[in-house]
């Protein structure tokens, strides 16, 4: 990609209220715009992103047997009376009704629907267990919609939910999502803290949430300092497992799993014939992460006083390449490396413009954050190297083409 031709530039400075610091780096560099308060636009440099945290999901969700699917956003309100949720949802739902008078809800969860599906598809004990995940629009009636996209009113959410025959086959299950989700954060370049959790109007017996331990969280948890004890609900006296000192932390929310057992499966009658042809109610679990959410965080995790610095697992582009403008051998050999790069299936930025200085190109790139930066002057042109430089080191390298793609598809 050329970045003359890139939809969407850099800002001077943050949009007036961005108080997180993913908030601002992501509205100043380009990936997100605001529409209204908690609403956001992805734009090119985001929405790569977020697609390529949508694969890591998907590979993980895929690795543990589950299968995509894609579920309506539109939900029909005599589902959610069903549960008792129509009026009892916190917070409360997004209710409008079509010209028929019918009312419906635009989904935060999906719950209701996963479970009118296993009501009309599971019959027997060999249809279980059973794993469908989607990733997908969400709404939350929020009432106080602020840092950017860690608290949102539409939000994109993968939720996977599991369907089994008895409380251990799920409880097997539930802790083999919970090493795809410890899997999924040290992939996108974090390591967070599981804590028990309450499990608010989602229900169920046990839950569990991914926590990052962050200055800039809203959450508060309390971890053990010894051990990897954390929980978000009373402080103990001391850390149950080990005994260590137990310290509170502010935190990000990035995943949150549910045992929902069989509350869903008995309200709205979703039930199974097992071997001995007795009728018995459906073990349910689910499992959430917000993508957005998932993106501000690493933003939080990953920057530094010029800008973000992107993991090379979620990075929009693999290099950003650099010509010092107005030197003509320069751009020429720049195009041609490019060009090169490109062949290799090396994704590029190309910082191609010819009207600014040198020195804002490079702010451009310590902004946007791209993990490795690619930099040819005259002089370099004339050499057949290319400096090569880590977004999160000082040091640089004078490579040849060949060095610079075996770097970018080796490591």
């Amino acid at each position: 990609m050329k970045y003359s031709k890139l939809f969407a530039k850099t800002l001077r400075r943050a949009p007036k209220g961005a108080e997180a610091i993913s908030h601002q780096l992501l509205a100043k560099a380009g990936f997100i715009d605001q529409l209204a308060a908690g609403i956001y636009s992805f734009l090119p440099l985001g929405w790569r992103v977020h697609r390529k945290i949508e694969n890591i999901i998907r590979e993980e969700m895929n690795a543990i047997g589950g299968q995509e699917v894609f579920l309506p956003t539109l939900q029909p309100k005599p589902l959610w009376e069903e549960t008792d949720r129509w009026e009892h949802m916190e917070p409360p739902l997004f209710k409008l009704k079509d010209r028929h008078e019918k009312g419906l809800a635009l989904g935060p969860t999906h719950e209701e629907v996963m479970t009118d599906l296993a009501r009309r598809f599971i019959s027997s004990y060999k249809d279980l267990p059973l794993y469908l995940y989607q990733i997908q629009n969400k709404f939350r009636n929020e009432m106080r919609s602020t840092g950017g996209l860690l608290r949102v009113r539409e939000f994109v959410m993968k939720d996977l939910y599991s369907f089994h025959a008895d409380e251990k086959d799920l409880d097997n299950y539930y802790q083999k999502v919970v090493e795809a989700y410890k899997k999924i954060f040290k992939r996108c370049g974090f390591v967070t803290k599981i804590v028990e959790a309450s499990s608010g109007t989602i229900g169920g017996d046990v839950s569990h949430e991914f926590m990052m331990l962050c200055p800039t969280g809203e959450d508060r948890v309390f971890n053990c300092t010894k051990c990897i004890f954390a929980t978000s609900k009373e402080k103990p006296k001391k850390c149950p497992k080990c005994g260590g000192k137990v310290e509170e932390s502010r935190a990000i929310e990035n995943g949150h799993v549910f045992k929902l057992g069989i509350k869903y499966s008995e309200k709205m009658g979703a039930y199974f014939l097992d071997k001995e042809g007795k009728k018995k109610p459906i073990w349910m679990g689910c499992y959430g992460i917000g993508i957005g959410r998932l993106m501000a965080t690493l933003v939080e995790a990953h920057h530094d006083e010029k800008g973000i610095i992107w993991p090379e697992s979620v990075s929009p582009f693999d290099a950003h390449l650099i010509d010092i403008p107005n030197e003509k051998r320069a751009s020429t050999e720049a195009g041609k490396i490019y060009e090169a790069l490109k062949k290799k299936g090396i994704e590029v930025l190309w910082d191609d413009r010819d009207d600014i200085s040198a020195g804002v190109k490079f702010a451009v790139a310590d902004l946007i954050g791209i993990p490795v930066r690619l930099i040819i002057s005259e002089k370099l042109a004339k050499s057949g190297k290319i400096e090569y430089k880590r977004r999160d080191k000082e040091k640089t390298q004078n490579l040849t083409l060949g060095q610079v793609v075996k770097k970018l598809t080796h490591g």
